[in-house]
């Protein structure tokens, strides 16, 4: 089991849960890369010791009161996908969620921040030839122009990947289609963010006059705060991405505000500062 991180938001708690180590996000981002990110100074909790720039696919779990909220499902076991080192997984990822406190039944909100493949699979587990609810105590909130965007979608893989991970839930009546600005809970907000996706969200935390938020792929890797000009190929509007991840980046530099990454590695946290022209993540 990797690591297990924490930390405190008021009277909230965020506990991370890491499902894999992604060693190269150029497939991602092309401008990061090891030559790239070399120069950035404060680089270096996010990288190799060879240099390459680090990822990481896990879940956010989000303690409020008696909630057990999850913030996106990872990759999951079995699915076959187009990315093939992410296709047959077979990872301990549920024995390290429950070892750190949450197996599937404590869990009663599952929120997806989009409806990309790493961020819905644990949604189902295999079971014999059927696709069953991993979490089938937990109702799944899902952004509605998110779920109409790519149920609508002609592409043969994500209707694969809904098939697989999604429409699951729907049969199972586990789905609340929500606003991209729900209320998830008191302390728990949705933020729309969209470019990454049409329906895209952040997870907004506020508690006893503290504040985090959880990125979603607004930002997959802090290089982007030095650099935000660089965006993501698979961004479905890119010019949208970039408008949004200035704005966040505005919004949140130099305030109190715990920035979670979704995809960051090593202390996955930090808080966002002006540098320059650009900004820095201090953790």
């Amino acid at each position: 089991m990797t690591e297990t991180l924490r930390w405190q938001v008021g009277d909230v708690r965020v506990t991370r849960v890491q499902e894999l180590q992604a060693p190269d996000i150029s497939f991602v981002i092309p401008d990061v890369t090891a030559e790239s990110i070399a120069g950035i100074d404060w680089i270096g909790p996010f990288r190799a010791r060879n240099g390459d720039p680090l990822a990481s696919v896990h879940t956010l779990v989000i303690e409020a009161g008696e909630r057990r909220i999850l913030v996106d499902t990872c990759i999951g076991n079995d699915k076959r996908l187009p990315i093939p080192a992410w296709s047959g997984l077979q990872t301990g990822f549920l024995a390290d969620l429950a070892e750190a406190g949450f197996p599937p039944e404590r869990i009663d909100t599952v929120l997806c921040t989009h409806l990309h493949i790493d961020h819905v699979g644990w949604n189902t587990r295999l079971e014999g030839e059927r696709w069953v609810p991993t979490f089938a105590n937990a109702r799944t909130l899902l952004a509605r122009p998110e779920w109409e965007h790519w149920a609508a979608d002609e592409n043969e893989w994500n209707q694969q990947i809904l098939a697989d991970s999604v429409r699951p839930l729907f049969d199972a009546d586990l789905v609340d289609l929500v606003e991209t600005d729900c209320a998830v809970d008191d302390a728990v907000r949705l933020v729309p963010t969209p470019g990454h996706t049409p329906g895209h969200v952040s997870v907004a935390i506020s508690s006893r006059g503290e504040e985090a938020i959880i990125t979603g792929d607004l930002v997959h890797h802090p290089a982007q705060f030095a650099h935000p000009e660089w965006g993501a190929v698979v961004d479905t509007d890119p010019e949208q991405a970039d408008r949004t991840r200035r704005a966040f980046m505005a919004r949140h530099a130099d305030t109190p505000t715990l920035v979670i990454g979704t995809h960051f590695a090593g202390p996955t946290a930090g808080h966002l500062v002006r540098d320059g022209d650009a900004y820095r993540l201090e953790v």
